[in-house]
């Protein structure tokens, strides 16, 4: 009788075939946190900018005052009108509505109205150097978004663009104060 003498383990194509489905989960998982983190930038700094405005929002109501909100390029102060001297001030005392930047490359497009409003790098100033005396502060100084004392605020629709990866985040707000979210324009 004839005994074969087999030893038992794994050819050495199964070890290849095992360690290339291995490695094609792992980079499909390592991708998929890549873009799942990169989305979640654009929609953290989406929320907290709703955050805020709401908050601006209810300030306005309670206290009687006018805010607003001045956008730039890459990132956004809020002002307040002070009816007294008739001019725009940025918010000193609450360290929750103080100027704030965007993540690296991250910027902002602005609409209003359906139109594209071309944002500054910079804060623009609220008084003009050369003391205009024909024109007032509201001619001199002008924000983006209206929150009025009624709870009335400008519609807006805000992309938060990553311009790299293409990628894009919506705030829309509409006259009432209500704010969404979306990843996509709306057709």
């Amino acid at each position: 009788m004839q005994t074969y003498n087999r030893t038992a383990g794994f050819t050495l194509i199964e070890i290849l075939v095992v360690v290339v489905i291995i490695a094609t989960i792992l980079s499909i998982t390592l991708l998929s946190f890549g873009v799942l983190d990169n989305d979640r930038v654009l929609r953290t700094t989406g929320q907290r900018l709703a955050a805020l405005v709401e908050v601006a929002q209810d300030d306005a109501v309670m206290q009687g005052r006018e805010f607003a909100l001045e956008f730039m390029t890459s990132g956004y102060r809020f002002v307040e009108y002070d009816a007294l001297t008739g001019q725009w001030n940025e918010i000193s005392r609450d360290d929750a509505l103080r100027p704030r930047t965007l993540p690296e490359d991250v910027e902002f497009e602005l609409y209003l109205e359906d139109r594209r409003i071309l944002l500054n790098d910079d804060a623009m100033p609220f008084e003009d150097d050369e003391k205009d005396v024909g024109r007032n502060a509201m001619d001199l100084y002008a924000p983006h978004l209206m929150m009025y004392s009624s709870g009335d605020t400008t519609p807006f629709e805000l992309h938060i663009v990553r311009r790299y990866d293409d990628q894009l985040f919506i705030v829309r707000g509409d006259a009432l104060g209500g704010i969404e979210f979306g990843a996509e324009e709306d057709d």
